[in-house]
């Protein structure tokens, strides 16, 4: 399958686009409905972050998606002009013990790490960089 690629701007009415772009490519990989969806919420978090965090906002920029499949893994490519921020500068938070412990936000990067089997990022004088790679749980032979 060719690298397919989709631009769109930054507001949170477009992430749903974006999302159904990855499962699309994801589908059509061969891709289970279960890694699928994975991709689609990791997809959909990176997205909401890029547009508060990278952006502080609405219609500040826009998101560039790119998937491309080899060898049984489907790697997906997100591109903005925003502020930097490395999600790997962020630890994954300690475990909730109980909802009194629990708070709102904070979560997101960590589930990421968790349904996706690689994520890095850069950051030059363009822009950002996510890359968030997904293997199929079983190879064909």
């Amino acid at each position: 399958m060719p690298e397919r690629r989709l631009i769109v701007s930054g507001r949170y009415d477009r992430v749903k686009e974006v999302c159904d772009f990855v499962v699309r490519a994801a589908e059509e990989a061969g891709f289970d409905e279960s890694e699928a969806f994975q991709c689609q919420l990791a997809v959909d978090e990176a997205c909401a972050n890029i547009i508060e965090h990278a952006y502080g906002g609405e219609d500040q920029g826009d998101i560039a998606v790119a998937c491309e499949v080899s060898d049984g893994e489907l790697r997906i490519t997100l591109r903005d002009s925003g502020l930097p921020f490395d999600p790997q500068s962020v630890p994954d938070p300690p475990p909730i013990t109980s909802l009194d412990d629990a708070r709102i936000g904070g979560l997101g990067l960590a589930f990421m790490r968790k349904v996706m089997n690689s994520m890095s990022y850069s950051s030059d004088g363009d822009g950002n960089t996510l890359v968030l790679i997904k293997r199929k749980s079983t190879h064909e032979t």
